[in-house]
């Protein structure tokens, strides 16, 4: 190990400058890779993001010879152990330079932390749920990543892993349609189509942005019935959820959003986002008044769509709900009006959700990205 290789709690400005600025430097000039907003990763590392009023955390850097050459930030969430009756310590924003040492040291200082914490294992990367995309990208390399809703990393990050000690826990997939063969069987479209005769089950247009927020508080209370008890995930706060509710207010589209209602209840949704990629790789993670315009005109113009979350609770399934969702889906993808896309990208779909991966295939769609999560004891 290089001896002059050093960690440290990130503490000062200039400490907290150069977290974020690392993976910038790592991945200058790689057309794949897009940057997490600056002001997004400063709000947790002032803790300001309500994750941290329920669990501790704690943010490292790694230098050698005066340069900055990993990061790492680790935490024990909670809420997720008593979800899923584990004692673990997550961790997330690891990165490091292409040296077995450095990874080496980054992954141990993780390992003590979650020790002293009383922790048995260490997983990651995985952060808070579906609110930020998890895993380490394994295969799909030559694609750029969706937004920030899953990550891109070097090809060498699956070795170094696997050199440390660290085996698969799962994998998030995403999943890659065109609307030329996304299409519904016939025999669910029929389905779907006598649903939507019957009434009691509709989905609901949403044409405005006020439309959008009074239906968005519905859509938040059912991501915990929905999508809590996955592998990735955990019940989130109402802090969190609202969080996550104005994050995704700032790019959904109301014509892209689709609420599903029975007898008037708001019992599935479809959350879908025009892929604004190219705009934030080229604002480098600020927010100012030129990036937000870049952000405006490119989903205005982008031919791709991306969907992070959709869900109809259980009950509602066996009657038609499933092949309604579906239906609503291939529309979104073939039929969005103003927009015209001729790609979908489907992110963050867990392998355990088998049904769900079969019925994506029986559409057409195709796993093209596979990100893993992986655990080490400590």
């Amino acid at each position: 190990m290089d001896k002059g290789l050093k960690a440290q709690v990130v503490s000062s400005s200039r400490e907290r400058r150069e977290f974020i600025e690392l993976p910038k430097r790592l991945y200058a000039g790689v057309p794949q890779w897009v940057p997490m907003f600056d002001a997004d990763v400063k709000k947790l590392l002032s803790r300001s993001h309500p994750y941290f009023d329920h669990s501790p955390a704690e943010f490292y850097l790694f230098t050698s010879g005066g340069s900055t050459v990993g990061r790492i930030m680790v935490m024990a969430n909670e809420r997720y152990n008593r979800e899923h009756g584990v004692k673990c310590s997550h961790f997330y924003f690891a990165d490091f330079v292409d040296d077995p040492s450095v990874s080496a040291q980054v992954f141990d200082t993780a390992t003590r932390w979650a020790r002293d914490a009383g922790q048995e294992m260490l997983i990651g990367p995985l952060f808070s749920g579906a609110s930020i995309g998890g895993g380490v990208l394994i295969d799909g390399f030559e694609h750029r990543a969706a937004m920030t809703m899953m990550g891109y990393n070097f090809d060498y990050y699956e070795r170094h892993y696997e050199a440390a000690g660290f085996s698969k826990r799962f994998d998030l997939l995403s999943l890659q349609a065109d609307p030329v063969r996304f299409t519904l069987p016939d025999r669910v479209e029929l389905v779907a189509e006598r649903v939507r005769q019957r009434g009691r089950m509709r989905v609901v247009p949403i044409c405005t942005r006020r439309e959008l927020k009074a239906v968005a508080e519905s859509v938040a209370e059912m991501y915990n019935p929905t999508l809590a008890d996955h592998p990735e995930n955990y019940p989130l706060t109402d802090a969190e959820l609202e969080a996550i509710k104005k994050d995704l207010l700032m790019i959904a589209k109301p014509e892209l959003e689709k609420v599903i209602e029975y007898d008037g209840r708001v019992i599935g949704y479809i959350l879908s986002f025009p892929d604004v990629s190219a705009a934030m790789q080229k604002s480098g993670g600020r927010l100012d008044p030129i990036s937000i315009l870049r952000l405006i005109l490119e989903a205005r113009r982008t031919r791709k769509v991306i969907f992070n979350g959709m869900g109809i609770l259980e009950e509602y399934q066996r009657i038609g709900g499933n092949a309604l969702l579906y239906s609503e889906l291939v529309r979104t993808v073939t039929q969005s009006g103003k927009y015209s896309f001729d790609n979908a990208e489907m992110c963050q779909i867990n392998e355990s959700t088998e049904l769900m991966l079969r019925d994506m295939a029986t559409l057409g769609a195709r796993v093209f990205k596979r990100h893993r999560v992986y655990e080490r004891s400590v």
